[in-house]
């Protein structure tokens, strides 16, 4: 793959140059550069959210049968364009090519397709009629009502640089389909495939300023956004440290917010669990995505009687994976996003032996790698006060804690600021689903990692505001209405 040069941004149907020029974009396999990406200004940001203001009542107004055409169209775009956008993908992310071909390009693609889709059984909902006597601010009669679901209005969508196409494609998709205008703002890490995406968006029809893109090298910008009086909503996927900065700056001008944040995920064990499917589960720290990624289940917590058997597959399990160049095929492990976050893993991990954390296996960089912003498989015995255990790694670090009953389990796993994804094994399925419901977590998981993306996701206390996925996405990016009528 050739060199990729953006220098610059979307703002009102108009391509123009970032006032703060341009900044290189690193392969942190290889630690070369990729390309170079604009880098605007907060005065962008705000030209940006203005054409998006004024693109907002025409966007609204469009019948939703116009809106659905131009987002199937955006998916054929994206599944036709992907040849190009994959090595793209995995050259700025790290990604292996197995997670970027099966979940980075195809999920953006599957996005689009869905909220292409009839959305009137989410927009209007009938409401029985009341019977209502006459009072002295009405007469009685037969009262009828409708709730209907109305844009919110401009939308400044903020992501994360683990899955930057798909984070994306996640939030604009459904707020453009509910009448939204958007303003783009991708992860300084790797940006270029998002704005090849918003290329892609210009190129199928979507009007000028409906979608605009904004980028940058510091967080200048997405400040702006979250200011600006013309931003009715952000929706943001990262830290729960931003995120708190993003509601407390954004309540001047009582933005709405959907905040997905941090996770620490605990996956209770039980001894009758079918023990390769939790080691299979739990491995995915290391696996997918090198732990970067809010739904890993960084926290086993393990029954007792199975305790040392999961630990050594465990410890078989990281040794067993393959680190190294992402693009080979049987690579399982690739590198974290940049050498800031290698470090603050590694910081994360010194920190955890000094605190008397078990060290079972990893905890450096692999030997022979010389390049490339890579961390070991890294598996540790813990408390659930250490550090190690309570705090979110991003990286591929996996603590394991002991119990020995049922409630034990639950407390432990509710003992965490977070609550995002959690997960149960146990052969007793019914034990499993009372468990689950007794979990802080926003999503727990039955005997499996796989997630149904019709389902609501999003998290309990620190791990975020709202919920976004199937037709909960098209109901976080609207307002209701009450048209109340009687005859």
């Amino acid at each position: 793959m050739g060199k990729v040069d953006e220098s610059q941004l979307f703002i009102g149907g108009k391509w123009v140059d970032a006032s703060g020029g341009t900044y290189d974009v690193v392969n942190p396999a290889t630690e070369e550069v990729v390309g170079t990406a604009p880098n605007a200004t907060p005065a962008d940001a705000r030209a940006a959210a203005a054409a998006a203001q004024e693109a907002w009542p025409g966007w609204a107004a469009t019948p939703p049968e116009e809106r659905s055409k131009l987002m199937a169209r955006a998916a054929e775009a994206i599944s036709a364009r992907a040849g190009d956008l994959l090595p793209l993908v995995i050259a700025e992310t790290g990604a292996t090519a197995a997670v970027g071909s099966s979940l980075q390009v195809p999920i953006a693609v599957s996005r689009f397709e869905r909220y292409s889709l009839d959305l009137r059984p989410v927009a209007q909902r009938a409401l029985p009629p009341q019977v209502a006597e006459a009072t002295p601010l009405a007469p009685g009669g037969l009262i009828s009502a409708l709730a209907l679901r109305q844009p919110v209005g401009v939308v400044g969508c903020i992501t994360s640089y683990n899955f930057p196409l798909v984070n994306m494609a996640g939030k604009v998709a459904p707020a453009l389909a509910m009448g939204n205008t958007v303003v783009v703002k991708p992860a300084a890490q790797d940006p270029l495939a998002v704005v090849e995406l918003v290329r892609i968006l210009e190129e199928v029809g979507f009007p000028p300023g409906v979608v605009n893109l904004v980028n940058s090298a510091d967080a200048g910008p997405a400040a702006a956004l979250v200011e600006s009086p013309d931003v009715d909503m952000i929706s943001f996927t990262g830290s729960t440290e931003v995120g708190t900065r993003i509601a407390a700056a954004g309540a001047a001008t009582m933005k709405r917010l959907l905040l997905e944040l941090g996770g620490k995920g605990a996956c209770i064990v039980f001894d009758d669990a079918q023990l390769d499917k939790a080691v299979g589960c739990l491995g995915s720290t290391w696996s997918f995505h090198s732990g970067q990624i809010c739904t890993a289940p960084t926290r086993a917590v393990v029954q007792r009687g199975v305790f040392d058997q999961v630990l050594e597959m465990l410890r078989g399990y990281a040794g067993a994976l393959k680190v190294g160049d992402p693009t080979e095929l049987d690579t399982v492990v690739g590198p974290l996003i940049s050498a800031a976050q290698r470090d603050r893993v590694e910081k994360h991990i010194a920190t955890a032996v000094d605190e008397g954390a078990q060290l079972v296996t990893g905890g450096g960089r692999p030997a022979h790698m010389k390049r490339g912003f890579y961390v070991e498989p890294t598996l540790f015995v813990a408390d659930n006060d250490m550090a190690v255990a309570r705090q979110e790694i991003f990286g591929p670090v996996l603590v394991v804690i002991p119990f020995d009953d049922e409630g034990e389990a639950v407390a432990i796993a509710n003992d965490s600021d977070f609550g995002l994804y959690d997960y149960v094994f146990s052969g007793d399925t019914a034990r499993a689903f009372a468990v689950a419901q007794q979990l802080r977590a926003g999503h727990v998981g039955i005997n499996t990692a796989q997630r149904n993306h019709e389902a609501p996701f999003g998290g309990f206390k620190m791990s975020g505001v709202g919920r976004d996925g199937g037709d909960y996405g098209l109901e976080a990016y609207s307002e209701l209405q009450s048209i109340v009528w009687t005859g």
